[in-house]
């Protein structure tokens, strides 16, 4: 019986000739992701058994991007025990306010993740990188603690689903609403403890950015990972930028799946996620003409580069609608220095739209951004659990670039082609 693509990542890193589903194996790891909340908790776990030698220096990566620049004291001390941390072991891929960016795009975008890679994070979005065609997942951060000391973890071998996306994309329509018809069309637990994936025509029809962000969303559907085969699109996107040599994995032909879902693409309209749950996804027109507080236009989901000249595309000689709060954050300095360069800021400004920093704050309600009492948030970000970005009576309506930044100008929720 043939592997999947994920089997023989495992297998490859635990030196074995094949793995199936439910194997327990110990594997070890390329990349060791922390960030300023879980890192700052898996350093005091260590702290607590008496700090043992780190073996896996060179694996790890610590990106303070929740709660920088530092929200209030305690903030301040979390991220200064990430930044003893990596003075004291010698931490070379130790990101500083000014150099650091949400964590699942300043990744991809530094070449630290590469296809064939191994990858766990104290994030559960670390599942980002499978659309390089790496195996990467999110732990806890007592999980994490030893992974930065031994450079290895078990693992349980998950079943895989794989969808097949098939026909010609609308106009619109991106891989932000692939993911978001896909979770829900199979529910958030359609792929629990599972691998999603991703394949098929329309798939390699994507530019790498939005095959980042479906492979982002497969967490929401309850998955361990979400993975694609890494096509020339991949090569080139990673040229110029991979620090290691990758080793490009494909699915065999006979390799066996739990299940399989072929999804038309030509019938999926741009998407709105209602609240609460990135599965109660509807066609934007179901959602046509709901009013708005705020718009976010940013996250690890949708804060690339492409992302934020989709919006400035819409954005463009106009304004946001007088009621309405817009706020806009590029993923990392880079894409903030490439916005600047090519004029999207000014749009973004003169719209008058608010630029925030590379952060996660606004997206997980931590800080900037935060949503009052009944307040109403169309947001390009992942989820819109009750509470998320604010007051637990506020609401979190997820959706593209497209639909946010003409929602803005509206001030209602509409359809991009609609905006008059």
């Amino acid at each position: 019986m043939g592997m999947t693509i994920s089997q023989k990542i495992l297998a490859a890193h635990a030196g074995l000739p094949e793995v199936k589903a439910h194997d327990i194996i110990s594997v070890k790891l390329d990349v060791i992701l922390g960030n300023d909340i879980s890192a700052s908790m898996a350093i005091e776990e260590l702290e607590k058994v008496g700090r043992p030698p780190i073996k896996a220096a060179e694996k790890i990566v610590l990106v303070p991007d929740h709660f920088t620049p530092n929200k209030d004291v305690d903030t301040a001390e979390q991220c200064r025990v990430l930044r003893r941390f990596a003075a004291k072991e010698k931490i070379k891929n130790y990101f500083e306010v000014g150099r650091v960016g949400i964590e699942h795009a300043l990744l991809p975008e530094a070449g630290l993740v590469v296809p064939g890679d191994l990858i766990v994070g104290g994030d559960s979005h670390t599942c980002t990188y499978g659309a390089l065609g790496s195996f990467a997942t999110g732990v806890g951060s007592t999980d994490l603690a030893a992974a930065m000391v031994l450079g290895e973890t078990w693992m349980r071998v998950p079943e895989t689903i794989r969808i097949s996306y098939q026909g010609t994309l609308g106009e619109w329509v991106g891989g932000k609403d692939f993911i978001l018809h896909t979770i829900g069309k199979i529910g958030t637990d359609g792929a629990l403890g599972k691998t999603i994936e991703f394949c098929g025509p329309a798939i390699w029809e994507l530019d790498v950015e939005s095959r980042l962000t479906m492979a982002n969303m497969a967490v929401e559907a309850g998955a361990v990972n979400g993975i694609m085969e890494p096509d020339l699109q991949v090569q080139s996107f990673l040229e110029g930028r991979g620090q290691r040599k990758g080793v490009n994995w494909a699915s065999d032909p006979d390799a066996r799946f739990e299940q399989e879902f072929n999804i038309d693409v030509s019938q999926i309209s741009p998407q709105v996620a209602l609240p609460y749950s990135p599965g109660n996804a509807v066609p934007v027109q179901e959602a046509s003409g709901i009013q708005i507080d705020q718009v976010f236009i940013g996250s690890c989901t949708n804060g690339r580069l492409s992302d934020l000249r989709i919006a400035a595309k819409i954005l463009k000689g106009r304004k946001v609608a007088p009621h309405i709060r817009l706020l806009i954050s590029p993923a990392t300095p880079k894409i903030y220095r490439q916005s600047l360069e090519e004029g999207l800021l000014k749009i973004f400004v003169e719209a008058e739209g608010v630029i925030l920093p590379p952060s996660c704050g606004v997206c997980f309600g931590g800080h900037l951004g935060i949503l009052g009492k009944g307040e109403v948030c169309l947001s390009t970000t992942n989820r819109n659990f009750k509470g998320r970005m604010g007051h637990p009576d506020s609401k979190v309506y997820l959706t593209s670039p497209a639909v946010a930044a003409a929602s803005a100008v509206r001030g209602a929720i509409i359809h991009p082609s609609l905006l008059a």
